[in-house]
């Protein structure tokens, strides 16, 4: 199998609630591909996509329930610390729920994490082992 990934869909327990979350307190832009229960986010080389969790488990054939760590986190890099901040200095502004603030991380960078409205992790990273290139795309 190839070694990439195109999409990321989340199941989100609100549509409308998570679409306004990408939208309006991120303020990242859906793609005009987008449909009525699909909301597409262009990354950079990948697309993160929201759709209703009930139908996506339908579509998986899998059950709807689960509480807890859904065992994933998505990850923005920055350049520096002082970005991480003013990133976590807006979201508090906005009312997004701070899981863990930014901080030096056992690994030797700094990040924290905050939810969307379905408790997915987002983590905000500045890691000093790692470039970004001028697109702000990992250089590994």
């Amino acid at each position: 199998m190839r070694q990439k990934l195109n999409m990321i869909t989340l199941g989100v327990s609100d549509f409308g609630r998570s679409l306004e979350f990408y939208e309006k307190t991120l303020g990242w832009k859906k793609s005009p591909a987008s449909q009525e229960n699909l909301a597409l986010f262009p990354l950079g080389g990948i697309v993160l996509a929201l759709y209703p969790k009930a139908l996506l488990a339908e579509d998986a054939n899998v059950e709807e329930t689960g509480t807890g760590f859904s065992g994933i986190t998505f990850s923005c890099n920055f350049g520096s610390e002082e970005e991480v901040d003013r990133v976590f200095d807006e979201l508090r502004e906005k009312g997004v729920k701070i899981a863990k603030p930014p901080q030096k991380a056992f690994w030797g960078g700094y990040s924290g994490y905050f939810q969307d409205p379905d408790g997915y992790l987002i983590e905000a990273a500045c890691n000093p082992f790692w470039e970004l290139d001028e697109d702000h795309n990992l250089r590994l």
